[in-house]
Parts: structure tokens; C-alpha cells; sequence
């Protein structure tokens, strides 16, 4: 009969123990998809993107003096550099004049290069100054928006002047408002 009690005990507390076991394993899980999911979008693939949200904007660049959208302005985001940014609804919270560039650059952080990064703008460049820069052309990035970013070996692949702004959007894929995602172009918005 104590043989009996003693192999029920031990088989509860083994229960207990892989129940407890199994609840902290599913927390896990659950919190890791939670922070993917917060997460906007990285480096080489959307879905591993960490977008910078401060709103400091660098020295130089000039406020739009008649942009299309101002800021306050509500606006449906018609590109998906990031996960649960096409479609979403946003808000304008900065326009400026600038030339926008699509960059490839080796992360300083390492890893695999970023091909086709939309947007550095003409004052996220060092020493660019104020004539457009060539595509081919080899730079050095000033821009923070991504870990990595600032101080990567860049080439330009191609530039625009335009507007561009600074926006603020709830992905379409859920979890907390992107704050100041830099940069969209006059064609990634329209009105809402």
C-alpha cells in the first residue's frame, strides 16, 4: 500500500511539473509572437524590420512649403516597405523637400546586404550636398532609421526630388501605432 501512495506521489508531482513546464513554454511562444507582431517591419526582410520612431529630422532638410498633404492630414498608404503598411491608414506628421534615394548597403551590424532600400534622403548622406547623387555612386549613411543603418557603405540606385513624409500608421497587421516611419514619397499616399 506505501509502494502504491509513493508511485501516486511521485507520478503527480511529475504531472504538476510538466503541466507548470508546458505553461511557461506556451507564455513563451505567446510573447514571441507577440513581439514579432509589435514589431514593424528589418534589415533584409519585412518581417524582421525595426523602424526608429524618433521624430528628429536631420539638419538641412527643408520643410515642404506647399506639400500635397500636410501634417494632421489622413492618408491611405499605397506602398509595403514594411509589413502592414500597404493599405494602412496613416497620419502625416512631417513634409519636406528633398531628393529621396532607393540605397543597397551592408548593415554595420552585419548580416546580409539590404537591396533596394526605400528611403535616405539628400541630408542622411555624408557630404552629399546638394548635388543629386549618381546611381552607382558609393556613400556613407547618416540615416538611423533601421539598426545598422547609420555609418553602412552604401551605393545609390536611384533618386527622386519630391516630398516626402513622415508618417504615423496602425499596420494593417495589427499591434501598436508605427510613430514617424521615415520616409514615404508624394506616390506611396493618397486622400483618405
Amino acid at each position: 500500500m506505501m509502494y502504491q501512495k509513493f508511485i501516486i506521489g511521485i507520478v503527480a508531482l511529475m504531472l504538476i511539473f510538466a503541466l507548470t513546464a508546458c505553461g511557461k513554454s506556451n507564455d513563451s511562444t505567446d510573447n514571441k509572437k507577440l513581439d514579432m507582431g509589435s514589431k514593424p517591419a528589418s534589415s533584409v526582410t519585412k518581417e524582421h524590420m525595426e523602424h526608429s520612431s524618433s521624430g528628429e529630422v536631420p539638419n538641412g532638410l527643408k520643410v515642404a512649403e506647399h506639400p500635397t498633404y500636410k501634417i494632421g492630414d489622413k492618408v491611405i498608404l499605397k506602398t509595403d516597405h514594411m509589413n502592414g503598411m500597404k493599405d494602412a491608414e496613416a497620419t502625416i506628421s512631417g513634409a519636406f523637400d528633398t531628393t529621396a534615394y532607393v540605397v543597397t548597403y551592408t548593415p554595420t551590424t552585419g548580416g546580409p546586404k539590404v537591396e533596394n532600400h526605400k528611403w535616405v534622403i539628400q541630408e542622411e548622406i555624408k557630404d552629399a550636398g546638394k548635388k543629386t547623387l549618381k546611381p552607382g555612386t558609393e556613400v556613407t549613411l547618416e540615416a538611423d532609421h533601421m539598426k545598422g543603418m547609420k555609418g553602412a557603405s552604401a551605393e545609390i540606385v536611384s533618386s527622386e526630388k519630391t516630398t516626402v513624409y513622415m508618417v504615423d500608421y496602425t499596420p494593417t497587421t495589427g499591434g501598436p501605432v508605427v510613430k514617424n516611419h521615415k520616409w514615404v514619397t508624394e506616390d506611396e499616399v493618397t486622400a483618405k
